[in-house]
């Protein structure tokens, strides 16, 4: 199986709207220069073959950066773009159909929004989990209620899987959400659309570091 834990400590997920005025290329270069360590195409309006075309080209970004990218819900997609894996929700494509398409060295991620999907996650078939929303955010409107931090504490113990808390997260909350145990945070509009992109991750980044000395391994 793909991931390892140090590679969700920064973990980057594409907002096409946020990044408008930069574009998500330029948005993820400069995002990865400033520590990101795994990035998300997340673009739920597109067609498979416009996703397709931006991911082969977040590929030529990421090559020799070992941050892998993983393509939200769209198992086509990452099949045709070479990417390192997919993240799937409770109500897209099963975990274990995903693990079939892309096999035993791809990334498989799902979504738990509740502490009993976190229990119910699937190690022998799962590579991580992302726990959340912890918090109300708006890149995503659809989200299911906020767990906040002591449900995220929660749903961290159920599982095995390393984890990555997603929802809300900024530089303020960044501390508290690292102290429920999980291996790192994923964030959207915290990178994407910032003024200085790059600025903006290095101090998530140095936050981090504080939280989680340890340096990111190496893709298996």
């Amino acid at each position: 199986m793909g991931v390892i834990a140090p590679q969700l400590r920064l973990y980057l997920v594409t907002d096409p709207a946020l990044c408008a005025a930069r574009g998500v290329v330029d948005t993820v270069r400069d995002a990865v220069r400033g520590g990101v360590t795994m990035v998300q195409l997340r673009d739920k309006d597109a067609t498979t073959a416009e996703r397709v075309a931006l991911g082969r080209a977040l590929m030529d970004v990421l090559a020799g950066t070992n941050v892998p990218l993983v393509i939200n819900d769209d198992l086509e997609a990452a099949v045709a773009i070479g990417a390192h894996g997919v993240h799937v929700g409770q109500s897209d494509v099963l975990p274990q159909r995903a693990r079939a398409r892309l096999g035993p060295h791809a990334i498989v991620g799902l979504s738990c929004e509740t502490v009993a999907h976190a229990v119910a996650a699937d190690r022998s078939v799962l590579d991580y989990v992302g726990l959340g929303p912890v918090f109300a955010t708006s890149t995503k409107p659809d989200h299911a209620a906020a767990m906040g931090l002591d449900d995220l504490a929660a749903a961290r113990a159920a599982t095995s899987l390393p984890a990555v808390a997603i929802g809300g997260i900024q530089g303020a909350n960044l501390t508290a959400v690292l102290a429920t145990g999980v291996e790192g945070v994923a964030v959207v509009s915290a990178i994407c659309g910032q003024p200085d992109v790059r600025a903006a991750t290095q101090a998530l980044s140095d936050t981090i570091a504080r939280r989680r000395p340890s340096s990111p391994g190496t893709l298996s």
